[in-house]
């Protein structure tokens, strides 16, 4: 990510996901789709942090890992890389987005070659598969992130606690509740299509490989509130 306009601390982004969770833990908090592959993934606040506490859970008791660890992320915006993203913070590892040694590493499988250049302990494959499938043939010297990751419990006893402080910026004034559909091909930026709607109070439709054919019937069907496509 782009060193300006840093994201807030780990512990900071912890709580604000908490919060947004809690004001309504049933609701659809982040739900994808993949026009290449016909996929729809639809997570409540409450599934969504499950994912997130078990990916901490997996940073803590897996790698033992915590506080000033750092973790490259290749991963383009989809909601496992928000589950991965939001594990590290929740956990207090920092995250990395350019080549440099790291204590753990998550790479798409995509960009595995890429990421051999990387000095890191343990590393972690994801294939972004329809309803989480785990991958047909693992890197070597690699995990499977979504095999691994179910090893793990999914309440993480080190979540940061109290409200948060800090403020993240809102380059789109979203609102609480507002239902709000972006197109990963222009916002690919964490900041962008992860932190500013979770700090609004909105909830995110995610699009990878936009078919703008379904556009106007997904805004519909979704009760989008707000298109940044």
């Amino acid at each position: 990510m782009p060193e300006e306009n840093a994201v807030p601390s780990g512990g900071e982004i912890a709580r604000m996901f908490a919060a947004a969770v809690r004001r309504d833990p049933t609701r659809p908090l982040l739900t994808w789709y993949d026009d290449a592959s016909g996929d729809r993934t639809e997570l409540s606040g409450t599934t969504l942090n499950n994912w997130v506490e078990k990916t901490a859970n997996l940073l803590v008791d897996g790698s033992g890992l915590g506080e000033g660890d750092r973790a490259g992320v290749l991963l383009p915006p989809h909601w496992q890389s928000a589950a991965v993203l939001l594990g590290c913070w929740a956990a207090g590892v920092e995250v990395a987005t350019s080549p440099e040694p790291v204590d753990v590493l998550f790479a798409a499988t995509g960009r595995v070659a890429e990421a051999e250049g990387w000095p890191a302990g343990d590393r972690y494959a994801l294939g972004l598969a329809p309803l989480a499938l785990p991958l047909r043939n693992v890197p070597p010297g690699w995990q499977d992130y979504v095999i691994a990751v179910r090893a793990f419990g999914d309440v993480f006893g080190g979540y940061p606690r109290g409200a948060a402080n800090e403020t993240v910026e809102d380059p789109f004034d979203l609102k609480p509740g507002d239902r709000v559909l972006i197109d990963t091909a222009t916002r690919p930026d964490p900041r962008e299509w992860l932190l500013a709607p979770l700090a609004a109070g909105a909830s995110i439709v995610l699009c990878g490989n936009l078919d703008r054919a379904k556009l106007p019937g997904r805004i519909e069907s979704e009760q989008v509130t707000r298109d940044l496509s």
